[in-house]
């Protein structure tokens, strides 16, 4: 039997856990797969917020985050690889709680979520980069992104208090 060398054959998008895990099959395209995951996170939570509602959107992100747990675990101890670029279910469900933040849903607040989300996930920010190097389980690769989030809310609401 001949072990794969390239990650991403552990893994099927036949399979659900790996599927939901690489965003519905976004986060293989490339360039850039996390930037792939946050814009379908902003599209999915967009058309999602304003018809569930504020409450309700909250209720399934937050249902997201601890399932995301489990999956991106399950599915980075199946590709032998922490945190593998493919991996963007972090991505969308982190975009989702940004998007609780926008005082609209319009194309300029979808835009700043995206683009502050995705500003602080590459940086990396203090405490982002030590949750991403020290936490090497799917609460890890999940928190990671929720900080990051968490950043972008902070200038959300700042822009949103000026403009």
């Amino acid at each position: 039997m001949t072990v794969p060398q390239n990650p991403l054959e552990r893994v099927t998008l036949r399979n659900p856990i790996h599927f939901l895990a690489l965003g519905f099959g976004f986060g293989l395209l490339h360039p850039a797969p996390g930037t792939w995951g946050s814009l379908v996170g902003v599209i999915v939570g967009a058309l999602l917020l304003p018809w569930l509602g504020a409450k309700t959107f909250f209720i399934l992100t937050a249902l997201c985050f601890f399932l995301g747990i489990w999956l991106c675990e399950r599915t980075s101890h199946d590709m032998g690889v922490h945190d593998h670029g493919s991996i963007v279910w972090d991505e969308i469900v982190a975009v989702f709680l940004v998007l609780l933040a926008v005082p609209q849903v319009s194309l300029f607040w979808c835009t700043i979520a995206f683009v502050t989300f995705r500003l602080f996930d590459i940086l990396k920010p203090y405490p982002i980069r030590y949750f991403d190097e020290k936490l090497t389980n799917g609460f890890g690769i999940m928190a990671d992104d929720i900080l990051a989030a968490g950043y972008s809310i902070l200038v959300i609401l700042a822009l949103a208090h000026f403009i």
